[in-house]
């Protein structure tokens, strides 16, 4: 088994290999601070050895795009931006022009989606460029979109019943909550396929799941790659895309893995007008042998450093940070993140100045962060991270 993975792995980056070379090749000649990258690291373009050059943080963007706005330099002159999405951080996501930029066509017609459905699109249109990656695979495969976005699920459900909706993209515990509110509300329920992301599927919401929505089949990507794995069939870990080298790297030093071992999973994407070269996730993962034969990833196994996702959006220690900020009071706090009937639940245990205003905390959180959050008075917390993740994901 082990040397029938490596031997995956060998092909799987020898097949990618050209495409590469050629990649690397002409972003550096488009883009000048790739081509700084390349020399600072002593990596030719022309015959570029990727693992000398070292994993590119998502700090590493964020302080590029900080000292040249908006993209840090990182999009080629001549490229086109149609429009320019905001991630936490801030950090700015462009697309570009063209058909599906984000590659995320095969993973939907994997689930069966296509000409003829009308797909329910409940990731979010505001800043995040969840909705739009989303719904530009669905325009790319002849399917007709509704942008639900995320809220107001009675309108959602009845919107779905009264145009016939066959399809969903969006968080696997949001589609749970919306066949609860149609079966509710006694609505007709037609929707058959569903393409899930950005937080687990366990098993258990799976099976649940199933029984209302005959096709679920789990996807992963990131704002800044796109699609980076996808199921074709249940449970049969994600197919890595033709369009991107996708490695498995050590923790420390980011060397590829050639094992099962677990490591940070670590992108090239093969686009010269935006060249995103050894970028590290965050995200951890192991490569696999798939059912039938074929190399695949394990899925995300968690993350690197102190960032998690809460409703499919990343939480991270310097936003909750900034959230309090402004607000005159608190002395301490905290972010509990847990998990009840597959949903995601925040709670700020804050200790607060008697005069302090906790119901504009909660607004102030709500708008930094994105996420609602419970806000809890304690008399004292322990000492410890400020944010805890009490999930279980069985």
């Amino acid at each position: 088994m082990a040397s029938m993975l490596s031997d995956l792995i060998s092909a799987y980056v020898a097949k990618r290999q050209a495409a590469v070379t050629a990649t690397v090749r002409a972003a550096a000649a488009r883009v000048p601070a790739f081509a700084a990258r390349l020399a600072a690291a002593g990596v030719a373009a022309d015959a570029p050895d990727l693992a000398r050059l070292p994993v590119l943080a998502k700090d590493d963007l964020l302080a590029a795009q900080r000292a040249a706005p908006p993209f840090g330099g990182a999009v080629a002159p001549d490229a086109v931006v149609r429009k320019i999405f905001c991630s936490p951080g801030p950090l700015f996501e462009p697309q570009l022009a063209g058909p599906d930029p984000w590659r995320w066509a095969a993973a939907l017609r994997a689930a069966g989606i296509g000409p003829g459905d009308r797909v329910l699109n409940c990731f979010s249109y505001h800043l995040s460029p969840a909705g739009a990656m989303l719904e530009e695979g669905c325009l790319a495969l002849g399917a007709t979109v509704i942008p639900a976005g995320v809220g107001n699920q009675d309108l959602q459900v009845q919107v779905a019943a009264e145009v016939g909706a066959t399809a969903y993209v969006g968080l696997p515990s949001y589609l749970k909550a919306l066949v609860e509110r149609a079966t509710e509300r006694g609505l007709p329920w037609r929707i058959q396929r569903a393409s899930v992301t950005a937080e687990p599927l366990p098993d258990s919401l799976r099976a649940w799941l199933e029984p209302h929505v005959p096709v679920v089949l789990q996807c992963y990507g990131t704002a800044e790659a796109g699609l980076l794995g996808y199921e074709t069939a249940p449970r049969s870990g994600l197919a890595v895309p033709d369009d991107v080298l996708v490695e498995v790297c050590e923790l420390d030093g980011g060397a590829p893995r050639s094992d099962d071992g677990v490591g940070q999973v670590v992108v090239t994407l093969l686009r010269p007008e935006q060249p995103l070269v050894r970028f590290g996730t965050g995200d951890l993962s192991a490569w696999t042998v798939g059912a039938d034969g074929s190399l695949r990833l394990a899925g995300v196994l968690g993350r690197m450093g102190e960032a998690v996702k809460v409703r499919g959006l990343f939480l991270h220690p310097r936003q909750a940070q900034a959230a309090l900020a402004g607000v005159a009071g608190p002395t301490r706090y905290r972010f509990v993140v847990t998990r009840t009937e597959h949903q995601d639940h925040l709670r700020c245990e804050v200790v607060l100045a008697p005069e302090a205003d906790e119901a504009a905390l909660r607004e102030r959180i709500r708008n930094f962060l994105r996420l609602s959050a419970e806000v809890v008075r304690v008399e004292e917390l322990p000492e410890g991270p400020t944010i805890v993740d009490l999930r279980d994901w069985k």
